[in-house]
Protein backbone atom coordinates (compact mmCIF):
# COMPACT_ATOMS: atom_id res chain seq x y z
CA UNK A 1 0.00 0.00 0.00
CA UNK A 2 1.45 3.37 -1.09
CA UNK A 3 2.01 5.90 1.65
CA UNK A 4 0.05 9.11 1.11
CA UNK A 5 2.04 12.35 1.15
CA UNK A 6 0.70 15.87 0.78
CA UNK A 7 1.40 17.89 -2.33
CA UNK A 8 3.38 21.11 -2.05
CA UNK A 9 0.23 23.23 -2.29
CA UNK A 10 -1.50 21.13 0.39
CA UNK A 11 1.52 21.44 2.68
CA UNK A 12 1.58 25.22 2.18
CA UNK A 13 -2.12 25.41 3.09
CA UNK A 14 -1.44 23.51 6.33
CA UNK A 15 1.34 25.98 7.10
CA UNK A 16 -0.96 28.94 6.46
CA UNK A 17 -3.58 27.33 8.69
CA UNK A 18 -1.01 27.08 11.50
CA UNK A 19 0.03 30.69 10.93
CA UNK A 20 -3.63 31.76 11.17
CA UNK A 21 -3.94 29.90 14.49
CA UNK A 22 -0.92 31.73 15.91
CA UNK A 23 -1.77 35.20 14.58
CA UNK A 24 -3.83 36.66 17.40
CA UNK A 25 -3.98 39.54 19.83
CA UNK A 26 -0.56 39.06 21.42
CA UNK A 27 1.23 38.94 18.08
CA UNK A 28 -0.11 42.38 17.17
CA UNK A 29 0.40 44.36 20.37
CA UNK A 30 3.81 43.38 21.76
CA UNK A 31 6.23 44.08 18.84
CA UNK A 32 5.30 47.80 18.46
CA UNK A 33 5.58 48.29 22.23
CA UNK A 34 8.97 46.57 22.19
CA UNK A 35 10.02 48.86 19.32
CA UNK A 36 9.13 52.01 21.25
CA UNK A 37 11.08 50.90 24.33
CA UNK A 38 14.09 49.44 22.49
CA UNK A 39 14.82 52.49 20.32
CA UNK A 40 18.23 52.20 18.68
CA UNK A 41 18.80 48.91 20.55
CA UNK A 42 16.13 47.34 18.34
CA UNK A 43 18.46 44.72 16.78
CA UNK A 44 19.35 42.83 20.00
CA UNK A 45 15.80 43.42 21.26
CA UNK A 46 14.03 41.89 18.27
CA UNK A 47 16.57 39.02 18.22
CA UNK A 48 15.63 38.05 21.78
CA UNK A 49 11.94 38.43 21.02
CA UNK A 50 12.16 36.23 17.91
CA UNK A 51 13.83 33.45 19.90
CA UNK A 52 10.88 33.11 22.29
CA UNK A 53 8.15 34.42 19.96
CA UNK A 54 9.10 32.33 16.91
CA UNK A 55 11.77 29.75 17.77
CA UNK A 56 10.05 28.23 20.81
CA UNK A 57 6.62 27.87 19.13
CA UNK A 58 8.32 26.04 16.25
CA UNK A 59 10.01 23.68 18.73
CA UNK A 60 6.67 23.11 20.46
CA UNK A 61 4.93 22.14 17.21
CA UNK A 62 7.77 19.74 16.32
CA UNK A 63 7.70 18.20 19.81
CA UNK A 64 3.98 17.44 19.55
CA UNK A 65 4.44 15.98 16.06
CA UNK A 66 7.36 13.81 17.22
CA UNK A 67 5.32 12.58 20.19
CA UNK A 68 2.39 11.75 17.91
CA UNK A 69 -0.04 13.04 20.52
CA UNK A 70 -0.89 16.16 22.45
CA UNK A 71 0.53 18.14 25.37
CA UNK A 72 -0.91 15.69 27.88
CA UNK A 73 1.01 12.90 26.12
CA UNK A 74 4.35 14.66 26.64
CA UNK A 75 3.61 15.95 30.14
CA UNK A 76 2.33 12.50 31.11
CA UNK A 77 5.85 11.13 30.64
CA UNK A 78 6.71 12.85 33.91
CA UNK A 79 3.70 11.46 35.72
CA UNK A 80 0.03 10.98 34.67
CA UNK A 81 -1.17 13.37 37.39
CA UNK A 82 1.41 15.98 36.29
CA UNK A 83 0.21 15.46 32.72
CA UNK A 84 -3.33 16.47 33.62
CA UNK A 85 -2.25 19.21 36.05
CA UNK A 86 0.23 20.98 33.76
CA UNK A 87 -1.99 20.65 30.68
CA UNK A 88 -4.86 22.18 32.66
CA UNK A 89 -2.65 25.12 33.70
CA UNK A 90 -1.65 25.73 30.07
CA UNK A 91 -5.27 25.64 28.86
CA UNK A 92 -6.41 27.99 31.61
CA UNK A 93 -3.53 30.37 30.89
CA UNK A 94 -4.15 30.68 27.16
CA UNK A 95 -7.87 30.44 27.92
CA UNK A 96 -9.99 32.30 30.48
CA UNK A 97 -7.20 33.68 32.67
CA UNK A 98 -5.29 35.66 30.05
CA UNK A 99 -5.58 34.59 26.39
CA UNK A 100 -9.36 34.90 25.94
CA UNK A 101 -9.77 38.19 27.89
CA UNK A 102 -6.89 39.68 25.90
CA UNK A 103 -8.75 39.15 22.62
CA UNK A 104 -11.50 41.45 23.90
CA UNK A 105 -9.21 44.11 25.37
CA UNK A 106 -7.06 44.29 22.22
CA UNK A 107 -10.21 44.57 20.08
CA UNK A 108 -11.42 47.41 22.30
CA UNK A 109 -8.08 49.27 22.38
CA UNK A 110 -7.67 49.16 18.59
CA UNK A 111 -11.24 48.94 17.32
CA UNK A 112 -13.25 51.09 19.73
CA UNK A 113 -11.19 53.30 22.07
CA UNK A 114 -9.63 55.51 19.34
CA UNK A 115 -13.12 56.47 18.08
CA UNK A 116 -14.66 57.34 21.45
CA UNK A 117 -15.38 60.96 22.38
CA UNK A 118 -12.97 62.39 24.96
CA UNK A 119 -15.59 62.46 27.73
CA UNK A 120 -15.90 58.64 27.55
CA UNK A 121 -12.20 57.79 27.25
CA UNK A 122 -11.72 57.44 31.02
CA UNK A 123 -15.06 55.78 31.76
CA UNK A 124 -15.33 52.05 32.45
CA UNK A 125 -18.73 51.75 30.73
CA UNK A 126 -17.50 51.50 27.11
CA UNK A 127 -15.13 48.60 27.90
CA UNK A 128 -17.77 46.83 30.01
CA UNK A 129 -20.45 47.19 27.33
CA UNK A 130 -18.07 46.08 24.57
CA UNK A 131 -16.80 43.00 26.43
CA UNK A 132 -20.34 41.85 27.27
CA UNK A 133 -21.35 42.06 23.59
CA UNK A 134 -18.04 40.53 22.45
CA UNK A 135 -18.41 37.47 24.67
CA UNK A 136 -22.12 37.01 23.95
CA UNK A 137 -21.14 36.70 20.28
CA UNK A 138 -18.29 34.37 21.31
CA UNK A 139 -20.73 32.12 23.19
CA UNK A 140 -23.18 31.96 20.29
CA UNK A 141 -20.51 30.90 17.80
CA UNK A 142 -18.55 28.67 20.21
CA UNK A 143 -21.47 26.25 20.21
CA UNK A 144 -20.50 25.45 16.58
CA UNK A 145 -17.14 27.17 16.03
CA UNK A 146 -15.64 25.26 13.10
CA UNK A 147 -17.23 27.01 10.13
CA UNK A 148 -16.91 30.56 11.42
CA UNK A 149 -13.29 30.21 12.53
CA UNK A 150 -12.42 28.53 9.22
CA UNK A 151 -14.04 31.29 7.18
CA UNK A 152 -12.58 34.10 9.25
CA UNK A 153 -9.16 32.44 9.10
CA UNK A 154 -9.29 32.16 5.31
CA UNK A 155 -10.66 35.64 4.68
CA UNK A 156 -9.61 37.93 7.53
CA UNK A 157 -6.12 36.62 8.24
CA UNK A 158 -4.94 37.59 4.71
CA UNK A 159 -6.68 40.97 5.14
CA UNK A 160 -4.95 41.51 8.49
CA UNK A 161 -1.57 40.59 6.95
CA UNK A 162 -2.26 43.00 4.06
CA UNK A 163 -3.15 45.81 6.48
CA UNK A 164 0.01 45.22 8.56
CA UNK A 165 2.09 45.05 5.37
CA UNK A 166 0.68 48.36 4.10
CA UNK A 167 1.35 50.01 7.45
CA UNK A 168 4.94 48.72 7.46
CA UNK A 169 5.64 49.77 3.85
CA UNK A 170 4.15 53.22 4.44
CA UNK A 171 6.20 53.63 7.64
CA UNK A 172 9.36 52.81 5.65
CA UNK A 173 8.54 55.12 2.72
CA UNK A 174 7.37 57.99 4.93
CA UNK A 175 8.75 57.34 8.44
CA UNK A 176 6.79 58.83 11.32
CA UNK A 177 10.02 59.92 12.99
CA UNK A 178 13.62 59.14 13.85
CA UNK A 179 14.67 56.14 15.94
CA UNK A 180 15.20 57.43 19.47
CA UNK A 181 17.13 56.35 22.57
CA UNK A 182 16.09 53.15 24.42
CA UNK A 183 13.93 53.41 27.51
CA UNK A 184 14.61 51.89 30.96
CA UNK A 185 16.13 48.40 31.03
CA UNK A 186 16.42 48.40 27.24
CA UNK A 187 19.51 50.59 27.67
CA UNK A 188 21.54 47.72 29.07
CA UNK A 189 19.60 44.44 28.71
CA UNK A 190 17.65 44.80 25.48
CA UNK A 191 18.19 41.16 24.45
CA UNK A 192 17.13 39.52 27.73
CA UNK A 193 14.25 41.94 28.33
CA UNK A 194 12.86 41.10 24.91
CA UNK A 195 13.49 37.39 25.42
CA UNK A 196 11.17 37.56 28.44
CA UNK A 197 8.69 39.80 26.59
CA UNK A 198 8.35 37.00 24.04
CA UNK A 199 6.67 34.95 26.78
CA UNK A 200 3.74 37.38 26.62
CA UNK A 201 2.71 36.23 23.13
CA UNK A 202 1.95 32.85 24.80
CA UNK A 203 2.72 31.20 21.45
CA UNK A 204 5.20 28.66 22.83
CA UNK A 205 2.55 27.17 25.14
CA UNK A 206 -0.18 27.70 22.52
CA UNK A 207 1.94 25.60 20.14
CA UNK A 208 1.54 22.68 22.54
CA UNK A 209 -2.23 22.97 22.05
CA UNK A 210 -2.23 23.81 18.33
CA UNK A 211 0.13 20.95 17.47
CA UNK A 212 -2.55 18.28 17.77
CA UNK A 213 -4.91 20.40 15.61
CA UNK A 214 -2.33 20.42 12.81
CA UNK A 215 -1.60 16.70 13.16
CA UNK A 216 -5.31 15.83 12.98
CA UNK A 217 -5.67 18.07 9.93
CA UNK A 218 -2.82 16.22 8.19
CA UNK A 219 -4.28 12.83 9.14
CA UNK A 220 -7.69 13.92 7.80
CA UNK A 221 -6.03 14.34 4.40
CA UNK A 222 -5.06 10.66 4.42
CA UNK A 223 -1.48 10.85 5.72
CA UNK A 224 -0.97 8.09 8.29
CA UNK A 225 2.79 7.45 8.18
CA UNK A 226 4.41 9.04 11.25
CA UNK A 227 7.52 10.10 9.34
CA UNK A 228 5.44 11.91 6.71
CA UNK A 229 3.33 13.56 9.42
CA UNK A 230 6.49 14.83 11.11
CA UNK A 231 7.93 16.14 7.83
CA UNK A 232 4.71 17.90 6.88
CA UNK A 233 4.35 19.40 10.35
CA UNK A 234 7.94 20.64 10.25
CA UNK A 235 7.29 22.27 6.86
CA UNK A 236 4.10 23.86 8.15
CA UNK A 237 5.94 25.07 11.25
CA UNK A 238 8.63 26.74 9.14
CA UNK A 239 5.97 28.55 7.07
CA UNK A 240 4.15 29.72 10.21
CA UNK A 241 7.40 30.77 11.91
CA UNK A 242 8.52 32.73 8.83
CA UNK A 243 5.17 34.52 8.70
CA UNK A 244 5.33 35.39 12.39
CA UNK A 245 8.89 36.70 12.04
CA UNK A 246 7.86 39.02 9.18
CA UNK A 247 4.88 40.31 11.18
CA UNK A 248 7.08 40.94 14.24
CA UNK A 249 9.76 42.74 12.23
CA UNK A 250 7.16 44.94 10.52
CA UNK A 251 5.32 45.87 13.71
CA UNK A 252 8.48 46.51 15.71
CA UNK A 253 9.68 48.89 12.98
CA UNK A 254 6.39 50.77 13.18
CA UNK A 255 6.88 51.04 16.95
CA UNK A 256 10.52 52.11 16.82
CA UNK A 257 9.77 55.01 14.44
CA UNK A 258 6.54 56.15 16.13
CA UNK A 259 7.67 57.83 19.35
CA UNK A 260 8.03 61.38 18.03
CA UNK A 261 4.67 61.16 16.24
CA UNK A 262 2.45 59.63 18.93
CA UNK A 263 4.58 59.69 22.09
CA UNK A 264 5.43 56.80 24.41
CA UNK A 265 2.33 54.67 25.04
CA UNK A 266 1.71 52.08 27.74
CA UNK A 267 0.56 49.24 25.47
CA UNK A 268 0.98 48.08 21.88
CA UNK A 269 -2.73 48.20 21.07
CA UNK A 270 -2.77 51.98 21.50
CA UNK A 271 0.49 52.31 19.53
CA UNK A 272 -0.73 50.43 16.44
CA UNK A 273 -4.12 52.20 16.53
CA UNK A 274 -2.55 55.68 16.69
CA UNK A 275 0.16 54.81 14.15
CA UNK A 276 -2.40 53.61 11.60
CA UNK A 277 -4.19 56.96 11.81
CA UNK A 278 -0.92 58.88 11.43
CA UNK A 279 0.07 56.83 8.38
CA UNK A 280 -3.28 56.49 6.60
CA UNK A 281 -5.64 58.91 8.32
CA UNK A 282 -9.06 58.09 9.72
CA UNK A 283 -9.78 55.41 7.11
CA UNK A 284 -6.58 53.56 8.04
CA UNK A 285 -7.77 53.34 11.62
CA UNK A 286 -11.19 52.05 10.53
CA UNK A 287 -9.74 49.30 8.29
CA UNK A 288 -7.28 48.18 10.96
CA UNK A 289 -10.03 48.22 13.60
CA UNK A 290 -12.32 45.99 11.53
CA UNK A 291 -9.58 43.46 10.69
CA UNK A 292 -8.37 43.27 14.31
CA UNK A 293 -11.92 42.97 15.68
CA UNK A 294 -12.86 39.95 13.58
CA UNK A 295 -9.45 38.29 13.91
CA UNK A 296 -9.62 38.59 17.70
CA UNK A 297 -13.21 37.34 17.69
CA UNK A 298 -12.06 34.29 15.74
CA UNK A 299 -9.27 33.68 18.24
CA UNK A 300 -11.69 34.09 21.15
CA UNK A 301 -14.12 31.54 19.69
CA UNK A 302 -11.32 29.08 19.00
CA UNK A 303 -9.83 29.39 22.49
CA UNK A 304 -13.20 29.14 24.27
CA UNK A 305 -14.11 26.06 22.24
CA UNK A 306 -10.71 24.38 22.75
CA UNK A 307 -10.65 25.05 26.50
CA UNK A 308 -14.23 23.89 26.94
CA UNK A 309 -13.57 20.70 24.95
CA UNK A 310 -10.49 19.88 27.04
CA UNK A 311 -12.34 20.56 30.31
CA UNK A 312 -15.28 18.42 29.20
CA UNK A 313 -12.87 15.58 28.35
CA UNK A 314 -11.27 15.79 31.80
CA UNK A 315 -14.55 16.19 33.72
CA UNK A 316 -17.47 15.12 31.48
CA UNK A 317 -20.14 15.48 34.19
CA UNK A 318 -20.28 19.20 33.30
CA UNK A 319 -21.58 19.81 29.79
CA UNK A 320 -19.60 21.47 27.01
CA UNK A 321 -22.16 24.29 26.86
CA UNK A 322 -21.76 24.97 30.59
CA UNK A 323 -18.00 25.23 30.21
CA UNK A 324 -18.43 27.65 27.29
CA UNK A 325 -20.76 29.87 29.35
CA UNK A 326 -18.47 29.76 32.41
CA UNK A 327 -15.27 30.57 30.52
CA UNK A 328 -16.85 33.37 28.50
CA UNK A 329 -18.40 34.88 31.64
CA UNK A 330 -15.15 34.69 33.60
CA UNK A 331 -13.22 36.19 30.66
CA UNK A 332 -15.65 39.12 30.60
CA UNK A 333 -14.77 39.93 34.21
CA UNK A 334 -11.02 39.59 33.66
CA UNK A 335 -11.07 41.68 30.47
CA UNK A 336 -12.46 44.66 32.36
CA UNK A 337 -9.24 45.26 34.25
CA UNK A 338 -7.97 46.70 30.96
CA UNK A 339 -5.21 45.69 28.55
CA UNK A 340 -2.25 47.29 30.36
CA UNK A 341 -3.23 45.75 33.72
CA UNK A 342 -3.97 42.38 32.12
CA UNK A 343 -0.48 42.26 30.61
CA UNK A 344 1.07 43.23 33.96
CA UNK A 345 -0.85 40.48 35.79
CA UNK A 346 -0.07 37.81 33.19
CA UNK A 347 3.73 38.30 33.19
CA UNK A 348 4.40 36.72 36.64
CA UNK A 349 2.35 33.64 35.70
CA UNK A 350 4.13 33.25 32.37
CA UNK A 351 7.55 33.70 34.00
CA UNK A 352 6.63 30.77 36.28
CA UNK A 353 5.28 28.29 33.71
CA UNK A 354 7.16 29.15 30.49
CA UNK A 355 10.55 27.71 31.58
CA UNK A 356 8.83 24.47 32.64
CA UNK A 357 7.21 24.21 29.20
CA UNK A 358 10.53 24.97 27.46
CA UNK A 359 12.45 22.29 29.38
CA UNK A 360 9.62 19.77 28.90
CA UNK A 361 9.66 20.33 25.13
CA UNK A 362 13.46 20.14 24.80
CA UNK A 363 13.67 16.93 26.86
CA UNK A 364 11.03 15.31 24.66
CA UNK A 365 13.39 15.50 21.66
CA UNK A 366 16.03 13.21 23.15
CA UNK A 367 14.21 11.32 25.93
CA UNK A 368 14.85 7.97 24.23
CA UNK A 369 18.51 8.44 25.17
CA UNK A 370 17.47 7.96 28.79
CA UNK A 371 14.68 5.44 28.03
CA UNK A 372 12.07 8.10 28.87
CA UNK A 373 12.70 7.51 32.54
CA UNK A 374 10.48 9.89 34.53
CA UNK A 375 13.34 10.52 36.96
CA UNK A 376 15.20 12.70 34.44
CA UNK A 377 12.09 14.77 33.76
CA UNK A 378 11.35 15.08 37.48
CA UNK A 379 14.81 16.33 38.50
CA UNK A 380 15.16 18.76 35.57
CA UNK A 381 11.63 20.16 35.90
CA UNK A 382 11.81 20.42 39.69
CA UNK A 383 15.00 22.51 39.60
CA UNK A 384 13.59 24.60 36.74
CA UNK A 385 10.27 25.10 38.50
CA UNK A 386 11.82 26.19 41.80
CA UNK A 387 13.70 29.02 40.07
CA UNK A 388 10.92 30.02 37.66
CA UNK A 389 8.23 30.16 40.35
CA UNK A 390 10.37 32.51 42.43
CA UNK A 391 10.99 34.57 39.27
CA UNK A 392 7.25 34.88 38.85
CA UNK A 393 6.71 35.86 42.47
CA UNK A 394 9.46 38.46 42.29
CA UNK A 395 7.91 39.92 39.14
CA UNK A 396 4.62 40.20 41.05
CA UNK A 397 6.36 42.20 43.77
CA UNK A 398 6.63 39.30 46.23
CA UNK A 399 10.29 38.96 47.07
CA UNK A 400 12.20 36.68 49.44
CA UNK A 401 15.54 38.35 50.13
CA UNK A 402 17.27 35.28 51.54
CA UNK A 403 16.16 33.13 48.60
CA UNK A 404 17.22 35.82 46.13
CA UNK A 405 20.67 35.96 47.73
CA UNK A 406 21.08 32.20 47.24
CA UNK A 407 19.80 32.26 43.65
CA UNK A 408 21.80 35.35 42.72
CA UNK A 409 24.93 33.20 42.26
CA UNK A 410 23.25 31.48 39.31
CA UNK A 411 24.33 32.62 35.83
CA UNK A 412 21.70 34.83 34.10
CA UNK A 413 19.64 35.12 37.29
CA UNK A 414 19.55 38.93 37.13
CA UNK A 415 18.36 38.67 33.51
CA UNK A 416 15.42 36.47 34.52
CA UNK A 417 16.81 33.23 33.08
CA UNK A 418 18.36 31.81 36.22
CA UNK A 419 16.56 28.50 35.58
CA UNK A 420 18.72 27.69 32.55
CA UNK A 421 21.79 26.22 34.26
CA UNK A 422 19.79 24.28 36.92
CA UNK A 423 17.72 22.75 34.11
CA UNK A 424 20.87 21.51 32.38
CA UNK A 425 22.36 20.30 35.67
CA UNK A 426 19.14 18.47 36.57
CA UNK A 427 19.02 16.78 33.17
CA UNK A 428 22.65 15.62 33.40
CA UNK A 429 22.18 14.40 36.98
CA UNK A 430 19.06 12.45 36.06
CA UNK A 431 20.75 10.89 33.03
CA UNK A 432 23.77 9.93 35.14
CA UNK A 433 21.53 8.19 37.71
CA UNK A 434 19.68 6.33 34.94
CA UNK A 435 22.95 5.21 33.36
CA UNK A 436 24.31 4.10 36.76
CA UNK A 437 21.18 2.00 37.38
CA UNK A 438 21.55 0.41 33.93
CA UNK A 439 25.09 -0.66 34.74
Amino acid sequence: MQKRTLTLSESIMVGLMLFALFLGAGNIIFPPYLGQLAGNNIVPAITGFLLTGVGLPLLGILAIAKAGGDLQTIAGRVNPIFGIFFTSIVYLTIGPFFGIPRTATVSFEIGVAPFLPSNLSSSFWPLLTFTIIFFIVTILFSLNPTKLVDRIGKILTPILILVIGLLAIKSIITPMGEIEEPVGNYNTDAFFNSFLQGYLTMDAIAALVFGIVIIESIRAKGVIDQRNILKTTAFAGIIAASGLALVYLSLSYIGVTSVSAIGLQDNGGTIIALASRVLFGEMGGVILAAAILFACLSTSIGLVAATAQFSHKIYPKISYVSYVMAYAGFSTLIANIGLTQLIAVSLPVLLAIYPIAIVLVILSFFDRSFDRKPLVYVIALTLTGIISIFDGLRSAGISFNNVDKVFSVLPLFEQGIGWFVPAIAGTLLGMAIVRFKRQ
